[in-house]
């Protein structure tokens, strides 16, 4: 998201500075036949530019290719014929950044730089070192920022697909193991019962597998796709009881509560030795909780045991992306706690 609102601003900012270009071009100038021409050219330009975003997807990678060359092709020539041109070299090095491998991003920073030094030189009554100095700081640092947000969006989609494989993948192959496991003790004795629990393994994996598509596309689990939040934690308990009404939440904030639920209560069958698991989910004035306790073995939050870690600090992740907070209370041979909490 992130990154769609920087590609937003970037071309917002390009149409911005053509504009603030052509006026001080008719503002010094005046109207004349080779100001007219120039503002002729430079709406030309505008137009090809918004052609290109506005058919960013049907053009393709090579399309988005010759449409970048031709559009820096324009404004080379606009700024040779107009200097005050030259302040769209920075939404234009952004386009540059992403779209072209580093060795072109660096012929193409390059250009710019070399372009917006002369013009710069061409505009100014006499020389002095701020012309080629400054140019040459903001390519620096542009290519430094788009470097640094292109490497955290990596590691930020890296931390997303970890998160969904441990509560997905992982989780349904755990309990597809343990199916297949009760199915091979009751293969002699009960064929039936095997064969139940069988069945239950191969719905397992067709519900982990359309899981699995959906965080790829980044959508939310799809039990939620037709159900509210309520009625799937109603299918995934034993015993549901409910009081008062549900209060509508929007789908972000249902699904980091599925998945801290799924989260807990994978806990609790892999690791607590629980017998009992209850699952309240609250509307509260201002907020939202959810609170997960399990009366088995407990742990030493000082030192989690195996397993303990990732699946904790990824309800945390989540909940912090919603604004909510997690708090964890155990004691060894006491039960867990774990309570969500999610402002609305």
């Amino acid at each position: 998201m992130e990154r769609v609102r920087l590609n937003r601003a970037m071309h917002v900012g390009f149409f911005l500075l053509l504009v603030a270009s052509a006026s001080r071009l008719l503002v010094r100038h005046g109207l004349n036949a080779e100001s007219a021409v120039n503002v002729g050219l430079a709406a030309v330009l505008g137009l090809l530019y918004a052609v290109g975003v506005a058919f960013w997807r049907p053009l393709g990678h090579r399309g988005r290719l010759a449409w970048l060359v031709a559009v820096l092709l324009l404004w080379l020539v606009l700024v040779e014929m107009a200097p005050s041109f030259s302040w769209c070299a920075i939404p234009l090095f952004f386009v540059c950044l992403r779209l072209l491998s580093p060795p072109l991003t660096i012929v193409a920073a390059t250009v710019l730089t070399v372009s917006v030094i002369v013009a710069q030189i061409n505009l100014a009554d006499r020389f002095d070192p701020s012309q080629v100095l400054a140019p040459i700081a903001v390519a620096a640092m542009t290519v430094v920022i788009f470097w640094e947000l292109r490497r955290s969006g990596v590691l930020e989609e890296r931390e997303r697909l970890s998160r969904e494989i441990h509560d997905t993948l992982a989780q349904g192959l755990t309990s597809q193991r343990i199916l297949l496991q009760a199915a091979d003790r009751a293969w002699e004795s009960d064929p039936s019962l095997a064969r139940s629990y069988l069945r239950q393994a191969m719905t397992s994996t067709g519900e982990n597998l359309e899981e699995a598509r959906r965080f790829v596309r980044d959508l939310g689990p799809a039990d939620l796709a037709e159900r509210s939040l309520p009625d799937v934690l109603k299918s995934i308990c034993d015993d549901f009881r409910q009081e008062g009404a549900e209060y509508p939440l929007d789908a972000r904030t249902q699904a980091v509560l599925l998945r801290v639920a799924q989260g807990a209560l994978a806990n609790a069958r892999e690791h607590a030795q629980a017998s009992r698991v209850v699952v309240t989910l609250s509307y509260l004035e201002g907020e939202v909780t959810l609170d997960v306790f399990d009366d088995g073995v407990g742990f030493d939050q000082a030192a989690p045991g195996p397993g303990r870690g990732y699946g904790l600090r990824g309800m945390r992740d989540r909940l912090a992306e919603v604004g909510g907070t997690l708090v964890v209370e155990s004691v060894p041979g006491e039960g867990t706690a774990v309570a969500a909490r999610i402002p609305l």
